[in-house]
């Protein structure tokens, strides 16, 4: 049945927004061009949403000639706030945007390992508050959390793991009691980082990929046919507790040393470096391993002459092509499933390596799988968790907003 008049107003104006959100500020003229809608529908829905205080001219175009198509018209920015957190087992990141994503102010909130649940919650809580003042909001519409763990899908709720702080799984309803207006959600941060490298990064021509975080620990994302996929109980990409070759003992349910995380975690990096006489700090983080991967992947390309020098089969050439080895076992169990094609190095470390790293990697998968897999650098690093918690909030405020009823 076609649909009815009000229905159709709904899908236009939605189809118009979600225009205005990707392509940026537009003219009706390009409005027209773009839905395929008639110059009197177009006019009718620019008058709709500029009334309903969702878009507003924020200038003109370079067209000579001047006239209602001449101006353009964007999202109202300031109709909501949003705040993104990256919450990391150390401390967390937050920032405070506009509802099209331009970030108004950010905070670092460091947590010591001696910090009890109640007092390392109102520190992450507080800062949140603090960083919506200074961002000029009022209150503020959702709020996006990154952590690691699994979140489960019926509640949405962290669940308990192993190894992680007590204070993450008690955040998400902290800042809802405190901040009741809001909405708040958690996701998984690999899964967000893969969002982020879709969106804006390295696979952003891609529909299907796996992006293998390598950062202080070792997580994976799967994204398939453009959309991320969580598993059964959440647990999708949950790398780590693979069982592979060259650990001591294999991995428990509540501990993943043993797994795949002992061969690729930071830790593991860093012990690696200083086995080839490379510096790396004895504590290793996931920054400190990126820094011993940079340091080596310098080594090979800094100077035009490095490889005729002696840098290839040196120690940062063996120490890479050690570290590929160890990062190509975890990813040929995931393309052996999934037959990607994509695989994105992400995280610190998959950032720090770059092109040298990623290639070294995607030659050993050559080697070891008959299905052909493309590897890549992620291109935002650590802050592609942030970067995602920020999109997903952004969806979802603008989904909203941006539903039949306007808001």
């Amino acid at each position: 049945m076609p649909a009815s008049p009000s229905t159709a107003r709904a899908i236009n104006d939605r189809l118009a927004l979600r225009l205005l959100q990707h392509e940026g500020p537009l003219t009706a003229g390009q409005l027209k061009q773009l839905t395929g809608l008639s110059r009197p529908t177009v006019a009718d829905l620019v008058e709709r949403l500029t009334a309903s205080g969702l878009i507003t001219v924020v200038g003109e175009s370079g067209e000579l000639r001047r006239g209602p198509n001449a101006r353009l018209y964007g999202i109202v920015a300031d109709r909501a706030q949003l705040a993104a957190l990256d919450v990391r087992t150390e401390g967390a990141f937050v920032l405070v945007s506009d509802l099209v994503g331009r970030v108004l102010a950010e905070a670092s909130v460091p947590i010591g390992g001696d910090t009890g649940t109640g007092p390392a919650v109102e520190q992450v809580v507080t800062a949140v508050e603090r960083t919506a003042k200074e961002a000029g909001a009022d209150r503020l519409h959702t709020v996006g959390i990154g952590a690691p763990g699994l979140v489960d899908p019926a509640t949405g709720d962290l669940r308990d793991s192993g190894g992680l702080p007590a204070w993450h799984r008690r955040l998400a309803a902290a800042l809802q009691e405190r901040l009741p207006e809001a909405r708040v959600t958690v996701e998984n941060e690999t899964n967000l980082a893969a969002l982020a490298e879709q969106r804006e990064g390295a696979a952003h021509d891609r529909d299907t990929f796996v992006l293998l975080w390598l950062g202080h620990g070792v997580g994976a994302a799967v994204v398939l046919d453009g959309a991320l996929r969580r598993g059964a109980s959440g647990g999708t990409g949950e790398i780590g507790f693979l069982p592979v070759p060259g650990t001591a003992s294999p991995p428990s349910a509540r501990d993943c040393d043993g797994g795949f995380h002992s061969l690729a975690g930071a830790a593991a990096i860093g012990a690696l470096a200083r086995e080839h006489g490379l510096p790396a700090a004895d504590d290793t983080d996931g920054p400190g391993a990126a820094d011993a991967v940079s340091a080596a992947v310098a080594m090979l390309t800094d100077s035009p002459g490095a490889a005729s020098a002696g840098a290839a089969n040196g120690p940062a050439d063996r120490f890479l092509d050690a570290l590929a080895d160890r990062i190509a076992v975890g990813a040929a169990s995931v393309v052996a499933i999934l037959d990607p094609g994509c695989v994105v190095l992400g995280g610190e470390v998959g950032q720090a390596g770059g092109a040298v790293l990623a290639a070294r990697v995607e030659d050993r998968l050559r080697r070891m799988s008959p299905l052909r897999t493309e590897v890549r650098p992620g291109t935002l690093g650590g802050a592609a968790v942030l970067r995602g918690a920020l999109l997903t909030a952004r969806d979802r405020a603008q989904d909203e907003l941006f539903g039949p009823a306007g808001g």
